[in-house]
């Protein structure tokens, strides 16, 4: 079904304000950037591969190709798509783009001979490369960024040294800020652009593919014969099809335009309420970026913040996202309950029939998560599964021609652009704060109004999450909190084992060394296990500077990085809620303008719908839902279910049939029981029972409801 058959004009108009303006592809400079991004998307398959080349100098020709066709292809000013002297503006822009990234490969070891001092060229070199970064970025995000990056870079060299207390820095030369932004690997082609032109460009290639060779059709016409024929079927549709394509775009906008075309006329067809049906579409398409493989970018740079394996990574974030899908679903079931929305004919052959033709566009997964498995690095995975998605191709009766390969090459660079421009960019500001070490700052001063209490911290990171996020998009939004707050979570994490096992009195005795230090008269009570209250009091007593080696001492290294991943998770988990959390939510106001709703309701009920965005990053935190064994994740997974439908339930006053306030305040405290950090196994199964003789009631309410005969 094709969308523009399914919208009309206006509504694409709305749609298209969503999207930044760009200059026709049939035009001249189109068809150059066509070819520009077939080259580039070869030279970075190279460098990915069998390529040597310095990381710094793959780093500045990856800015530079990528400026020029980010500035070919979005012009300086809206509305001037078609005016020569703009064209002839931005083409200026990127070659000088072209020029830094050329200086920099030319006259590095130059620079090094003179003992690192500029002469005038270098200056120019290094401004102009900041200059059109800022530019560029200002085209593809707004203002908000340039700026960010403005004040921390003024910071460093200006105004940081008359500021006072913990946020006072005495300052470097502007020399030495501009030589680490641009000529060393930790400013603009530091850790964050090596991200880009590796794992971040290779899975978008892979996406790019896959859409190209018919993928994304399979999934929307697989999605509506596993969910269209069910009560409410096409609100599952809108989860299970945003899930599985927003697995390989990892853009929530794009998702949502691209699935909610379909999927949200299907759901007002059904009988859903317009504002309820493009809630459903944002808060699914949001998912979209948590489910593995690709995770928009997050997946590859919390592999990078963390160390620990890209493979890893998306294995624990599997049935967390499958648990945000659920939870979106449960709101679906409860609301065609209400609306009696039912099931529609869709016209769908069989899913048997659907996976007959279109079961080889499922091998490149395969591949690549074979790939993975077996050790291949995910740049490498990536790129074999690449070639496996145009060898599958040729298993249907459309098989990917020279054509069309060349489309999909192109199409992944226009793709990367506009990523690749913002994370080169975002690398001037991670530089500031790995510089001048505001980022341990910023974790200290949430400590300090936290007091030490995690749940306190988890509010300041959302808080943070959501006013970041009105401004910066949702990759850029997780990079600069990882970088400001991960630490404050990882260490109160940590803290909470810490203090498990001196409740349990398994503390070793050369972790017991660190706090005799602080008080030698406790070496009785750390001999024996001690109230929780006792412990918190005697950790607070280590000096800070100390905290750091007795977690070493006390903590398996395997839990400390379990710690970590659980703090990233948390920050990326909530990076996404400005998706769908008024006043600035663009998922939801894009999903409002093809179902014509008033965009801040349909705001808020995307906002209530995608609740999982805030109760798994508190099973992150509480839980062994990260790190646990598998007995520890299936269990927390599979009561979590039942509270999150019990939670659902409470909220909407409705599960079967309508609640009463009995079964409601019931349902509320049979969600938080099972969804509670406790070790009472018989308690969760009671509450699991206890629920489903809830819903079994609420069922039977329904059923008797509809077989009372009418009353005149």
């Amino acid at each position: 079904m094709s969308a523009t058959n399914i919208i009309d004009d206006e509504t694409r108009k709305k749609l298209d304000s969503f999207e930044l303006a760009t200059r026709s592809e049939s035009s001249f400079s189109g068809k150059f950037v066509y070819w520009l991004g077939v080259g580039f998307a070869l030279a970075h398959v190279y460098f990915n591969t069998i390529g040597t080349m310095s990381e710094l100098w793959v780093s500045a020709i990856h800015f530079g190709g990528f400026a020029l066709i980010c500035a070919l292809t979005i012009p300086m000013k809206k509305g001037a798509a078609r005016s020569r002297w703009v064209l002839g503006i931005d083409l200026v822009i990127g070659l000088i783009a072209i020029g830094c990234a050329a200086y920099l490969i030319l006259f590095e070891s130059s620079l090094y001979d003179r003992g690192v001092h500029f002469n005038s060229s270098d200056w120019i070199a290094a401004c102009l490369a900041i200059v059109v970064a800022l530019e560029l970025t200002r085209r593809t995000t707004g203002w908000f960024i340039p700026l960010l990056i403005v004040v921390a870079l003024t910071y460093v060299f200006w105004w940081g040294k008359y500021l006072g207390g913990v946020f006072n820095f005495p300052g470097l030369s502007l020399e030495t800020v501009l030589f680490r932004s641009y000529f060393s690997g930790e400013g603009m082609f530091g850790s964050i652009a090596r991200i880009s032109w590796t794992f971040v460009f290779m899975f978008i290639l892979f996406g790019a593919f896959l859409v190209k060779s018919g993928a994304g059709d399979f999934i929307i016409e697989l999605s509506r014969c596993a969910a269209g024929r069910f009560v409410g079927g096409p609100g599952f549709v809108a989860v299970l099809g945003s899930g599985l394509m927003g697995s390989v775009s990892g853009s929530s906008v794009a998702n949502t335009v691209s699935t909610g075309v379909i999927t949200i006329p299907l759901m007002r067809k059904a009988g859903f309420p317009a504002s309820f049906a493009a809630g459903v579409e944002a808060a699914a398409s949001t998912g979209g970026q948590l489910m593995p493989p690709v995770m928009g970018a997050g997946a590859f740079i919390m592999a990078s913040y963390t160390q620990i394996p890209y493979l890893e990574i998306i294995a624990y974030a599997a049935l967390p996202a499958l648990l945000y899908f659920l939870s979106v679903g449960f709101f679906v079931r409860i609301e065609a309950k209400r609306s009696h929305a039912g099931s529609i004919e869709l016209n769908t052959p069989p899913i048997g029939e659907v996976l007959k033709g279109g079961w080889h566009y499922l091998l490149p997964l395969a591949v690549l998560v074979g790939l993975l498995i077996y050790g291949f690095t995910p740049t490498y995975a990536a790129g074999i599964s690449i070639v496996s998605v145009v060898l599958a191709s040729w298993l249907s009766s459309k098989p990917m021609k020279a054509k069309d390969i060349l489309d999909a090459l192109s199409q992944g660079s226009r793709n990367m652009a506009n990523t690749a421009v913002l994370l080169v960019s975002i690398g001037l500001i991670v530089n500031v704060i790995s510089t001048t070490g505001i980022g341990n700052t910023f974790s200290l001063m949430i400590n300090d109004w936290a007091g030490g209490s995690l749940l306190i911290t988890l509010l300041l990171v959302a808080i943070a999450s959501l006013v970041l996020g009105m401004g910066l998009p949702v990759t850029a939004s997780y990079i600069v909190l990882g970088t400001l707050s991960a630490p404050a979570l990882y260490g109160l994490i940590s803290e909470s084992h810490l203090l498990q096992m001196m409740v349990d009195g398994s503390l070793p005795e050369a972790a017991k060394s660190i706090f005799l230090l602080a008080d030698p008269s406790q070496a009785v009570a750390l001999a024996e296990p001690m109230a929780r209250a006792d412990a918190t009091a005697l950790l607070a007593m280590v000096p800070g500077d100390f905290k750091g080696t007795l977690m070493e001492m006390a903590l398996d290294p395997r839990v400390l990085a379990m710690a970590l991943l659980s703090a990233h998770m948390i920050i990326f988990w909530l990076s996404q809620d400005s998706n769908v959390t008024p006043p600035v939510c663009l998922t939801a106001f894009a999903a409002a303008a093809i179902a014509k709703t008033p965009p801040m309701a349909t705001g808020f009920t995307a906002w209530k719908v995608a609740k999982g965005l805030y109760i798994v990053p508190l099973l992150f935190a509480y839980t062994q839902f990260i790190g646990g064994t598998v007995i520890e994740i299936l269990g927390i997974f599979t009561f979590s279910l039942f509270g999150i439908y019990a939670l659902a339930a409470a909220i909407e006053g409705f599960l079967e049939s309508k609640l009463n306030l009995i079964s409601r305040a019931v349902a509320l405290v049979l969600g938080v029981i099972l969804l509670w950090p406790h070790e009472l196994l018989v308690l969760n199964i009671l509450a699991s029972f206890m629920f489903i003789g809830l819903f079994w009631y609420s069922r039977r309410a329904q059923e008797s409801s509809l077989e009372a005969p009418e009353t005149v």
